[in-house]
């Protein structure tokens, strides 16, 4: 790992991050962003975070599922697709689906 990941901690106190979510996935999962809450002893990862997103009522979890297949995913400003990416307590990340023409 490098010096810019944290490394998993599973002893430590919970992480809180924020998840912001854009076009399809923001429609699919009926909010612009989420505060959501990783608890000490699991390690905080894109993917556990999006294990913790509840769509809003009258949304389909379905569709969110479906969105979310297609997402890359920006951590503090950095891109990428890997869900074991480490997430650190404060961390902002981007829910992106693709862009029309991108």
């Amino acid at each position: 790992m490098s010096a810019l990941t944290p490394t998993p901690n599973p002893t430590s106190a919970a992480t809180r991050a924020t998840l912001r979510f854009f076009a399809a996935a923001r429609a699919a999962v009926g909010h612009d962003e989420q505060v959501v809450e990783v608890p000490a002893g699991e390690t905080p990862t894109v993917g556990r975070l999006l294990l913790a997103v509840r769509p809003a009522e009258g949304t389909s979890a379905a569709d969110w599922r479906d969105v979310l297949l297609r997402c890359s995913f920006l951590v503090d400003g950095v891109t990428t697709r890997d869900r074991e990416q480490l997430v650190a307590d404060g961390d902002v990340v981007d829910v992106m689906p693709p862009f029309a023409g991108g």
